[in-house]
C-alpha cells in the first residue's frame, strides 16, 4: 500500500499532512482569540526569521490568504499557513499555550532547535 502523501494544488498554497501540529490547549486559545478579535475564516500563520534562537526567531500572526507557495493544512481545527522557508526548519514542530506565574503564552516546541524559544504576545524570547 502506498503511502506517500501528494500535495494538492488549492489556489497559491499546496494542502500537505501537518508540518506543525497544535496542542489542543493552544488550539483552543487561538479559536478564542479569533472569535475575540471577529476574524472569521482566519488561521495561524507560523514562520521563522534571522536572528535569536538557534539562529532563527520564531513569529506568528493571524492569516486569512495564502501566499505562492505556502503549505496551508489543519491541526486540532485551525488552519495553518506555513511558508516553504519556514518549513525547512519548522517540520516536527509543536505549538503549545502553557500558563505560569508570569502569565500564559505560546510556545513552539521545535525537536530541529538546539535550544527552545518561548513565543508569547510580544513576540519571541529566548527560554535557556
Amino acid at each position: 500500500m502506498d503511502t506517500q502523501i501528494n500535495p494538492v494544488a488549492i489556489a497559491d498554497a499546496v494542502t500537505t499532512k501537518p508540518l506543525i501540529s497544535l496542542t489542543p490547549i493552544a488550539a483552543d486559545k487561538f479559536q478564542a482569540l479569533f472569535a475575540e478579535k471577529k476574524l472569521v475564516g482566519y488561521g495561524l500563520r507560523v514562520f521563522v526569521s534571522g536572528g535569536g534562537c538557534s539562529g532563527v526567531q520564531y513569529g506568528m500572526a493571524f492569516e486569512n490568504k495564502t501566499e505562492d507557495g505556502d503549505f496551508v493544512f489543519e491541526s486540532q481545527g485551525v488552519r495553518v499557513y506555513l511558508d516553504s522557508a519556514s518549513a525547512m526548519y519548522l517540520d516536527g514542530a509543536t505549538v503549545d499555550y502553557v500558563d505560569s506565574p508570569m502569565g500564559g503564552g505560546f510556545k513552539i516546541e521545535n525537536p530541529n532547535a538546539t535550544s527552545t524559544c518561548g513565543c508569547g504576545e510580544g513576540g519571541c524570547s529566548c527560554g535557556h
